[in-house]
C-alpha cells in the first residue's frame, strides 16, 4: 500500500507534479469538500468512494478497474473518488492513512464501512451489489439507517445540543482553557441573517462533532445578553463568527454560511491539529523501506557520532527535526535519522560520504531521486531547503545504485552520552609491538 502524504513536492523531485486520476469524461464522480456533503451525505444512493493520491502506484493500477466498475454500476450504485492528497481534510475526516482506501457509504452515511474486496472491476461490482442487496433488505425490514440526518437544505437537521451555549460566565473555562478548536457565533435574536444561519450552524455542529471526534466545537453567544463578551471581542455586526485556538489570538471566520462551508472549514482546522509524524531512528532495513516506500517523501538526517556531540548536542538536532516535522505535518512525510558511520552504504548512496555532519536528504523512493540540504542544519535552513524543493528550484540526483541501499541492523540510541573504549576493550593481540616500535624510531 501507498501511505498518506498530503503535500506534493512539486517538482524538484521531478516526478511529483501529477494530476488527478479521473476526469469529467469518466463515470467516476470526482468528489471534494465542496460537493461531498451534497453528493454523498445527502444522497439516498449507495456510494463506493475511493480515497487516492495521484502519485500512488497502487492507485494508478486501480484506476482503470475503478472506471470499469463505475460504468457497469451506472444508475445502480454511485462510484466516486477523492484526491485525498489535495483534499487531505476530507481524507482525515474518514481516518484515511493509506492509499487507495475504499469506503462504502450505505444507509448510515455517517458510518461508512471499509471495503475489503478485491481490486478488479468484477470484485468491485460484486461487492457493490452485495452491499446494495443488504441496503434494500434493511429498508424492507423498516431500518432507515439514519442517512436523512445528513439533510440540511430546506429542512433543518442536527442536534441543537451540539451547539454549545456560551455565556459571560462559562466562556473562559469552556473555550479559552480548552485544548480544542472553537468556532463561535456571536448573534442577536432579532437578526434575520442570524435566523438564516441557525439551522446551518446547528447541522454543521452535529457533523463536525462526529467527524472530528469532538476536537473542533461550535458554540454560540447571544451578544445582546452577554455584552461583556461582545465588547471584549469587538463585535459590531451580526452574525460574527470567530475562531479560537488555545494560546492564540482569535481570528475572524471569512468563509461561507452554509453547512458545507462551515464543515469544510472546521475539517481544515482539525487537520491543522493532527499530531506530527514520528521521528524514527534507522535501526533496520524494514524501517527505512517502510518509511521511504510508504510515504511520498522521506526526510533523512545523518547526525554526528555521539562522541562528537554528546546527548545534549544530539537532542538539539533531533529537536530541530521534530520542529520541522510539526511544521510540515500536513504533508505527512516520513522522518528518519541515523548516526554518522552507522549506515555507510546509505551515506554513500546519497553522496554524503563521511563528512559534513549533520546532513539531510529528501528522497523520493518511487523514482529513486534525492536532494541534499546545502544550507545550515537549522529550522531556517531546513525550511528553506524544503520550500525551495516545493517550488521546483532544488537540484536532484539519482540514488546511488538506483535502489535503496543495504541497511545494517543496529541497536537504538540509549539517550546517553557516548563512552570512549577503555584499554581493556582494545584487542592488541594482532599488533606486532616490535614492528610498531621500529616504525616509530
Amino acid at each position: 500500500r501507498c501511505w498518506l502524504g498530503t503535500g506534493v513536492l512539486a517538482c524538484s523531485l521531478t516526478v511529483l507534479s501529477v494530476h488527478g486520476l479521473y476526469s469529467a469524461s469518466d463515470d467516476v464522480v470526482e468528489l471534494n469538500p465542496s460537493n461531498f456533503n451534497r453528493e454523498v451525505m445527502q444522497s439516498d444512493s449507495l456510494w463506493l468512494v475511493e480515497f487516492y493520491a495521484p502519485w500512488c502506484g497502487h492507485c494508478k493500477n486501480l484506476a482503470p478497474e475503478w472506471k470499469k466498475a463505475a460504468t457497469a454500476l451506472k444508475g445502480i450504485v454511485k462510484v466516486g473518488a477523492v484526491d485525498a492528497d489535495q483534499h487531505n481534510s476530507l481524507g482525515g475526516q474518514y481516518g484515511v492513512r493509506g492509499f487507495p482506501t475504499i469506503k462504502i457509504f450505505g444507509a448510515n452515511k455517517h458510518k461508512p464501512e471499509d471495503y475489503q474486496g478485491g481490486r478488479s472491476s468484477q470484485a468491485i461490482v460484486d461487492s457493490a451489489l452485495n452491499a446494495l442487496r443488504s441496503l434494500v433488505k434493511d429498508r424492507l425490514g423498516g431500518k432507515t439507517g439514519g442517512s436523512d440526518s445528513g439533510r440540511q437544505s430546506g429542512g433543518g437537521a442536527g442536534n441543537k445540543k451540539d451547539v454549545v451555549e456560551l455565556t459571560d460566565d462559562n466562556f473562559d473555562s469552556t473555550v479559552l482553557d480548552s485544548g480544542d478548536v472553537w468556532m463561535v457565533e456571536f448573534f442577536a435574536p432579532w437578526c434575520g441573517h442570524c435566523k438564516n444561519l441557525e439551522p446551518e450552524w446547528t447541522a454543521a455542529a452535529s457533523e463536525v462533532k462526529e467527524q472530528t471526534k469532538g476536537k473542533v466545537k461550535l458554540g454560540a453567544v447571544d451578544a445582546t445578553v452577554h455584552q461583556g463578551l461582545a465588547s471584549r471581542y469587538g463585535i459590531r455586526g451580526f452574525p460574527t463568527i470567530k475562531i479560537f485556538r488555545k494560546g492564540e489570538e482569535p481570528e475572524d471566520y471569512q468563509g461561507g454560511r452554509t453547512r458545507t462551508d462551515i464543515v469544510a472549514h472546521a475539517l481544515d482546522l482539525y487537520s491543522d491539529n493532527i499530531p506530527p509524524p514520528e521521528l524514527r531512528e534507522i535501526l533496520s532495513e524494514d524501517i527505512l523501506k517502510k518509511t521511504c516506500e510508504d510515504y511520498q517523501l522521506c526526510i533523512i538526517s545523518v547526525l554526528p557520532h555521539i562522541l562528537d556531540t554528546g546527548a545534549s548536542g544530539r537532542n538539539s538536532y533531533l529537536e530541530v527535526m521534530r520542529t520541522m516535522a510539526e511544521k510540515y505535518k500536513k504533508k505527512m512525510w516520513g522522518w528518519l535519522w541515523t548516526e554518522a558511520g552507522a549506515q555507510m552504504e546509505l551515506e554513500s548512496s546519497l553522496g554524503i560520504g563521511g563528512f559534513g555532519y549533520p546532513a539531510m536528504a529528501a528522497i523520493n523512493a518511487r523514482k529513486m531521486k534525492f536532494a541534499l540540504l546545502r544550507g545550515s542544519f537549522s529550522e531556517t535552513g531546513i525550511h528553506e531547503f524544503l520550500r525551495e524543493l516545493s517550488v521546483g528550484r532544488g537540484s536532484t540526483a539519482t540514488v546511488g545504485g538506483g535502489a535503496l541501499p543495504k541497511i545494517n541492523t543496529v541497536e537504538p540510541w540509549d539517550g546517553k552520552d557516548g563512552v570512549l573504549p577503555t584499554e581493556d576493550d582494545i584487542d592488541l593481540s594482532d599488533v606486532d609491538l616490535d614492528e610498531l616500535e621500529k616504525t616509530e624510531l
